[in-house]
């Protein structure tokens, strides 16, 4: 093993260690090919040929670790203007779906890890999530509104299966006729039918299923972990047939990989009984931009300048433009092109009617007094 160590004027110390860094490793079954340093640490390691052949070797195999965080809260609120919710609960950080494109990479960061390989296999979850929110909702001053569940990072991804923690936060919501939407990738969904579809009835509960690509070897590079396009579509249908108001989510549509799917997904999406339709631009904040750049370079080679240029195109000659409104559908004549698409597909197949409202009156906070009032006591 090689290390050397140079001194730069910032006084940044930047390590080259091969085998701990394991730089540009493919891994199988793994979104990133790389695992740089996040931008808040103070040392950063890069990979480089040693002479002695170890750059070509194998990874090892790269394990996901789930690690108990102890939240000192649980709903997260927001005044951003271009989203549509005002809370949300995330019960995971990272995400083991390894979604390359994912825009809550670069929070991984916030935890001192990278936002590439760290983000799907260092993962960290909340057991403490369903007492906090019980005593939120508890609290005499809490006025209910729709929470999103998983919006973050997915709350169905496959460590759900384990700790169960997303069914348990449902349930308590339930419980509490309290609004919720969710927006997931994963048939796992399908599991909770018994909570969503009563919820449903009383319209506190809507689903987005998020489909970027029909291509199955496509999305087994973009998004490995996560199911496959056939799989959700079927998931729509399951949810739908339940009663359970589902829209699909083109998120993120990619210029010059995915945009010419725009047609074919929504029509898709209509088959399967999807009661809506949106999508959201790629875009590419902090370390995404390189991450995605290199997964490009592995897997697309042949056309990696061309969609980098679309995308710098919609983004005003830059790689990310951060302004509200701006970063979900981005500006210029290639994304009014996509846009128009997008609605004239959608309108075609009857899926832009407005999203279901979902009702708040319907709650109760002191569980206690309702549990009273039920026995008649």
């Amino acid at each position: 093993m090689t290390t050397k160590q140079k001194l730069p004027p910032t006084g940044r110390i930047t390590l080259y260690d091969v085998h701990a860094s394991s730089e540009r490793f493919h891994h199988r079954g793994r979104g990133a090919v790389s695992n740089h340093s996040g931008r808040y640490e103070t040392a950063s390691k890069e990979a480089f040929d040693d002479g002695w052949g170890t750059v070509e070797e194998d990874a090892p195999k790269l394990v996901t670790e789930l690690t108990a965080e102890t939240a000192k809260s649980i709903i997260t609120h927001n005044q951003t203007p271009d989203i549509s919710f005002d809370r949300s609960i995330n019960p995971y950080r990272g995400c083991e779906h390894g979604c390359v494109y994912c825009f809550a990479r670069p929070s991984h960061t916030w935890l001192g890890l990278s936002a590439g390989l760290d983000f799907e296999s260092k993962l960290t979850y909340k057991p403490n999530a369903p007492d906090l929110l019980r005593k939120a909702l508890a609290n005499p001053r809490y006025r209910p509104k729709p929470i999103a569940l998983g919006v973050n990072t997915d709350a169905y991804q496959p460590v759900e299966r384990k700790t169960g923690l997303t069914r348990e936060l449902l349930k308590i919501l339930s419980e509490h006729n309290h609004p919720v939407s969710l927006l997931s990738k994963s048939a796992l969904i399908e599991r909770d039918l018994d909570i969503l579809e009563p919820m449903a009835r009383k319209g506190l509960v809507r689903v987005g299923i998020s489909i970027t690509t029909l291509d199955r070897a496509l999305a087994r590079k973009l998004e490995p972990r996560a199911a496959t396009p056939s799989k959700r579509l079927a998931t729509v249908t399951a949810l739908s047939n339940h009663g359970v108001p589902t829209s699909v989510m083109m998120a993120p549509i990619i210029p010059a990989l995915t945009d010419h799917e725009i047609e074919t997904l929504l029509e898709a999406a209509k088959q399967a009984g999807a009661m809506g339709a949106g999508y959201v631009l790629l875009r590419l904040p902090h370390e995404l931009k390189d991450l995605f750049h290199e997964w490009l370079a592995e897997h697309y080679p042949d056309r990696a300048a061309r969609i980098i240029n679309q995308l710098r195109a919609i983004r005003g000659g830059k790689d990310y433009d951060a302004r509200w409104f701006e970063r979900g559908r981005g500006t210029g004549v290639y994304a009014q092109m996509i846009a128009k698409r997008f609605a004239r597909a959608r309108r075609n197949l009857d899926l832009d009617s407005p999203r279901p409202n979902l009702i708040e009156d319907l709650f109760v906070g002191d569980m206690s007094a309702a549990n009273q009032l039920e026995l008649g006591l």
